[in-house]
């Protein structure tokens, strides 16, 4: 019949196996892999920067990109980067996050708080459902 016995359960007791052609049964398990990695939603992350002393219009501009981002189920990464001294005003940065965080309350939660790494205060915002 030029069928491979092949063993399905092998912790069962009796241990299952099965008459089938092996290279077709290959070929389904890869196809059943590959439709449910097909099927899976990949996350994909969008970045806004902001300066510490970005101005009222700057803000609305990136305000309403984020906005957009999140609408088509983005995860926003929002982030203050300090140039040279400017270091020095790391509150104006929290703020100006903060600010953000209101700003796209309805649209968004957030996922982490803001947080300095190096020259950077980060924070990330994922959609609502």
């Amino acid at each position: 019949m030029e069928l491979d016995l092949v063993e399905i359960s092998p912790n069962a007791v009796p241990p299952v196996c099965k008459l089938v052609d092996y290279q077709k049964f290959l070929y389904q398990q890869k196809k059943k892999q590959k439709e449910i990695k097909s099927k899976s939603t990949k996350i994909i992350v969008k970045e806004i920067r902001f300066g510490p002393n970005t101005d009222e219009h700057d803000f609305n501009f990136k305000l309403k990109h984020a906005m957009k981002f999140l609408e088509e189920g983005s995860k926003v990464k929002a982030y203050v980067f300090f140039k040279g001294r400017s270091i020095l005003f790391k509150e104006q940065g929290e703020v100006l996050l903060l600010k953000l965080a209101q700003e796209l309350e309805e649209f968004a939660k957030v996922e982490q708080l803001p947080k300095l790494e190096g020259k950077r205060m980060i924070m990330f915002f994922s959609p609502k459902k």
